[in-house]
C-alpha cells in the first residue's frame, strides 16, 4: 500500500473506535483509551416525526413505561439491522459522544464493526451504509467471533487450533480457528433474548403471570442457569396475573428458570457438539489441550461453562471480562491495521 501523507495524518490525529453493535448493547472502544461506552442499544422515538428522544440507557430505562406517543425500540434484531435509518441514528449518537473524550476537534474516524459471521451480503452493506452515514471516514467490518477470539487473547494466528463461542442477546456464534482461518464456524440466532422471551413464557404458562422483558432478564441474570447450583435460589417475580388482571409477586426457583432455559441451552449445546464433530482431528487434539474459551453476555449464564465442558469432555473457560471481547477485538486491529487487516472482511460488489 502506498504511504498517503494525508491518511497518516488523519489517522495520527483523529480517534479511530471499534464498535461492538450489538443486539443487547453496544460497545465503542476508542484507540489508546479503551472501552469508553457500554450502553443498551435502545432508541425512544417519537411514533410521528420518528425522532430520537433518547438512546442508550436512558432509552432503555423508559421501556414499559412511554406515553402513547412515544415508543422505545431496539434498532437491532438477531445481530443485524431491523431499523436502518434509527440505527444510523444510535451510531452518530455513540460516535459523537466517544468523541467527547478528545478535548480538541478531531477529523472522522476509523471504525472496525463487528458483524454476525452469518450476515449476508445485504446485511453487512447496510451496516457499513449505516457506519459511514452516521460520521466514519473509513469503514471496516470483522466477523464477531473472530473479533471476540482477538479480544480474548487466543493465538488464532498460530498454527495449533483454537476455538470461540460467543453467545450475545441476538446470536450465539463460534468458530475453530488454525493458522489464522477459521476451519469450523456456525451461527444461530438463539441468544440471551431467546432465553428471556423462554422465561416470559414459562411463568406466563405455569403461574399465568404476565411479565415484561427487563423483569425477564433480571431472573436471568440472578437466578438462571444452565447446570445445578451448589445452592439453590428463589427470587421475587412482580407482573400481571392473567385470570384476575391484578399486580402479583411470586417467588420462583433456580430449578424452574433452569427448566424454562433447558431448550435454548440445548439447542446452542448441540450446534457446538456438530460443530466439533466435523472438526479434523488433529485440531480436536490441540482443543483437548487449549480448551474452549466463551464470550458475550448470556455466557455469563451461570454453569453454562460447567455443562458444556460436562457435555464435550473438553475444558471451557470464560474470558476475562467476556462482554466487552469483540469490542476490545476490534480495537486490537485498528492498533495494528497492517499487520491485522487478514482478519477483515470486505463487502462484494453488487450488494444493496
Amino acid at each position: 500500500m502506498a504511504f498517503n501523507p494525508l491518511n497518516w495524518l488523519l489517522g495520527l490525529l483523529s480517534l479511530d473506535i471499534g464498535i461492538d453493535l450489538g443486539t443487547a448493547n453496544t460497545l465503542v472502544n476508542v484507540r489508546g483509551k479503551g472501552i469508553v461506552i457500554n450502553e443498551p442499544s435502545w432508541v425512544a422515538i417519537d411514533k410521528k416525526t420518528k425522532r430520537p428522544l433518547a438512546i442508550g440507557a436512558e432509552a432503555k430505562h423508559m421501556v414499559g413505561r412511554t406515553p402513547a406517543n412515544v415508543v422505545a425500540i431496539r434498532p437491532l434484531r438477531d445481530g443485524v439491522i431491523s431499523e436502518f435509518d434509527i440505527t444510523e441514528r444510535m451510531l452518530e449518537y455513540f460516535i459523537a459522544k466517544a468523541h467527547e473524550q478528545s478535548i480538541v476537534p478531531v477529523p472522522r474516524p476509523r471504525v472496525v464493526i463487528g458483524i454476525p459471521r452469518g450476515a449476508t451480503e445485504v446485511e453487512k452493506r447496510a451496516v457499513y451504509d449505516a457506519t459511514m452515514a452516521a460520521g466514519a471516514r473509513e469503514v471496516f467490518l470483522i466477523e464477531e467471533p473472530t473479533a471476540a477470539a482477538l479480544g480474548a487473547m487466543l493465538p488464532i494466528g498460530e498454527v495449533r487450533g483454537s476455538m470461540i463461542v460467543d453467545i450475545g442477546g441476538g446470536t450465539s456464534e463460534l468458530a475453530v480457528f488454525s493458522m489464522g482461518g477459521i476451519v469450523i464456524s456456525r451461527s444461530l440466532r438463539v441468544a440471551g433474548d431467546e432465553m428471556d422471551e423462554d422465561i416470559v413464557s414459562y411463568i406466563r404458562n405455569k403461574h399465568n403471570l404476565l411479565i415484561g422483558e427487563r423483569m425477564a432478564e433480571r431472573v436471568k441474570i440472578a437466578i438462571g442457569s444452565a447446570h445445578p447450583l451448589k445452592e439453590e435460589k428463589t427470587m421475587n417475580v412482580r407482573g400481571r396475573n392473567l385470570v384476575r388482571g391484578l399486580p402479583e409477586a411470586i417467588e420462583i426457583s433456580s430449578v424452574e428458570i433452569r427448566e424454562a432455559l433447558a431448550g435454548s441451552v440445548k439447542i446452542i449445546i448441540n450446534t457446538i457438539k456438530d460443530a466439533i464433530n466435523e472438526t479434523p482431528p488433529e485440531v480436536i487434539a490441540d482443543l483437548m489441550e487449549e480448551g474452549v474459551c466463551m464470550t458475550g453476555g448470556a455466557s455469563q449464564l451461570q454453569g453454562f461453562a460447567e455443562r458444556l465442558s460436562d457435555e464435550l469432555h473438553i475444558r471451557v473457560w470464560l474470558a476475562e471480562d467476556p462482554i466487552t471481547c469483540v469490542a476490545r477485538g476490534a480495537g486490537m486491529i485498528l492498533d495494528d491495521l497492517d499487520n491485522l487487516s487478514r482478519f477483515l472482511v470486505g463487502l462484494e460488489r453488487g450488494a444493496t
